[in-house]
């Protein structure tokens, strides 16, 4: 699915952090809590980003996939094909899976932010279900403040609190590290639809789980 890139303002900024910001609201443009725009890490320097793995870091094949928490193609792809993938594949020992966020939006953006929050792996997977699985609703507002709010009421049921989520959500430092990520990942993979895979180097579109199977089986031999 081609979708265009919204999170691009003024020539290639990341986000306006604007003025006009509230101890309760986000900002409505950038979504993000009061704080983002002077946020940074303790040494000036760029926060690192890390990429989610699951699997044998050690297995024969990896695969990487490109996919926006907003796209209505990952949603049903890791409620369908990603579970046989796990159970078969991944879980076996037989690839590294690679799972790489896509921002055509801002709201896919902000709910990153969450579920990288601590760049744990295993909340980052769970947490990405729940994502996935309630896109609907909490995506389907289209205002700001609504899908924030959305976001937060998710995360609490994930175990999170009010103090994480604002400031997980205030990490300006963060967000524009992660936008530029995407960017250079974008940029050198070639990633213009979600959900696109790189299988050993290879780009592949979203395709049924046989399909994708077969494309395993094959490199595995």
């Amino acid at each position: 699915m081609k979708r265009r890139t919204l999170l691009t303002v003024g020539g290639g900024a990341l986000v306006a952090l604007g003025a006009g910001w509230t101890l309760t609201r986000p900002d409505p443009q950038t979504g993000l809590l009061p704080g983002a725009a002077m946020a940074q890490s303790a040494d000036g320097e760029a926060p690192e980003v890390v990429d989610m793995v699951l699997g044998d870091p050690d297995a024969p094949v990896e695969v990487i996939e490109y996919a926006s928490f907003t796209c209505p193609h990952c949603a049903s792809f890791h409620a369908n094909q990603f579970k046989a993938l796990k159970q078969n594949y991944i879980d076996t020992g037989k690839i590294r899976f690679i799972y790489r966020e896509v921002y055509f939006d801002r709201p896919g953006l902000w709910a990153s932010m969450i579920a990288r929050h601590n760049d744990n792996a295993d909340f980052f997977f769970a947490f990405s279900d729940v994502i996935y699985a309630e896109q609907r609703e909490w995506a389907a507002s289209g205002d700001p403040a609504t899908i924030v709010e959305a976001l937060r009421v998710l995360a609490k049921t994930a175990g999170l609190d009010d103090a994480t989520l604002d400031a997980c959500l205030s990490d300006g430092a963060k967000a524009e590290a992660l936008f530029t990520w995407y960017q250079e990942n974008a940029e050198r993979d070639a990633i213009n639809s979600t959900p696109t895979f790189m299988i050993d180097g290879q780009q592949y579109s979203n395709m049924a789980y046989d399909e994708f199977a077969g494309i395993l089986d094959g490199k595995l031999g």
